[in-house]
């Protein structure tokens, strides 16, 4: 089978190595999908330090079980369905716990992109938004666009998605924001106080993993409120008004997940809500390229043109290539 390896910051190739092995309680994927992660494309930048390279990366895995461990009951061969894996991702097949594996049912594997839809499930679930509430949302790239999906599904009063790019925001308001702000020539605190009659939003989402989405964060967050970060913050230190936020009184809400039943969870709850229609990958999966051009993948990832939401690499003559 064909893998990626990541060799250095900006640098791929391509082995072959024989199909893995698969214990009694694994099964054995034929990768269909596996979505480029902003915390690999980091390490890809150089961002991340090349520790631990070469190193197979790719953890936004859907595929078709292959082959089935003796030891597993609830999974049968040619069964579609999202996984998540810690590595290994960008390859023709990867082996994975079966436990780890969520039902697909009809939806396209290309759109099955499970673990980051369980990082916006888990994320807005900490938050906990509540009916009504005031909502701000910064940054509106593909992780911004879930929590926003997600949050709607909270029937908030209203959803402010604040951005930089004028595509993205035409995008958040397709998706259903009441409002959008252009950060380059709005102040986003005088359009939430405006909104709110001087309050402050009760929950804020800082999605950009950018010092500045962190300032406008507090900035426009009520005394009490939420400020949930959810952004991936690498590459260097940041820095917090920390007597401001103790006077305000913030609750933080640290959106990052270790535990792997709480990863499992935001999964499953996830891929509920895809089969039953209630959220959808469609309109934010924007780039497909083969495993061969994996490399222009995480190029594009990083460029982001004009209409970028999100790049995967997709294998199969079943799964598109645009």
């Amino acid at each position: 089978m064909r893998i990626a390896i990541l060799e250095a910051p900006g640098s791929f190739r391509l082995e072959d190595r024989p199909i893995p092995d698969i214990e009694g309680q694994q099964v054995l994927l034929r990768v269909a999908a596996c979505g480029v992660c902003s915390s690999e494309l980091d390490l890809w930048e150089g961002h991340a330090g090349t520790g631990g390279l070469p190193k197979a990366i790719g953890h936004e895995v859907s595929g078709v079980v292959e082959q089935v461990g003796a030891d597993v009951t609830d999974l049968n061969r040619d069964d579609r369905v999202a996984a998540w894996v810690t590595g290994r991702g960008f390859a023709e097949y990867v082996a994975v716990e079966a436990v780890y594996c969520f039902d697909a049912g009809d939806i396209p594997l290309d759109l099955t992109l499970g673990e980051p839809l369980a990082c916006a499930v888990n994320a807005v679930e900490r938050a906990d938004p509540k009916l009504g509430d005031d909502v701000v949302i910064i940054g509106a790239g593909f992780m911004g666009n879930l929590v926003q999906k997600l949050v709607q599904l909270r029937g908030p009063r209203n959803v402010i998605v604040a951005d930089t790019r004028p595509d993205a925001l035409e995008r958040a308001a397709r998706i259903g924001a009441t409002h959008t702000v252009d950060v380059r020539s709005e102040s986003l605190r005088e359009v939430v106080q405006s909104l709110t009659g001087d309050r402050g939003a009760d929950v804020s989402f800082e999605v950009t993993g950018a010092q500045g989405g962190l300032d406008a964060a507090g900035d426009v967050t009520r005394m009490e409120g939420t400020l949930a970060i959810v952004g991936y913050h690498q590459g260097g230190s940041r820095e917090i008004p920390l007597a401001r936020w103790n006077w305000m009184a913030f609750r933080i809400a640290n959106c990052h997940f270790r535990d792997v039943d709480t990863i499992l969870h935001g999964m499953r709850t996830g891929m509920r809500l895809m089969g039953s229609g209630n959220i959808a990958l469609d309109d934010l999966v924007s780039h497909r390229f083969s495993l061969s051009d994996i490399g222009q993948a995480f190029q594009t990832a990083h460029d982001k043109p004009p209409g970028f939401v999100k790049a995967t690499v997709v294998f199969g003559r079943d799964l598109p290539v645009r």
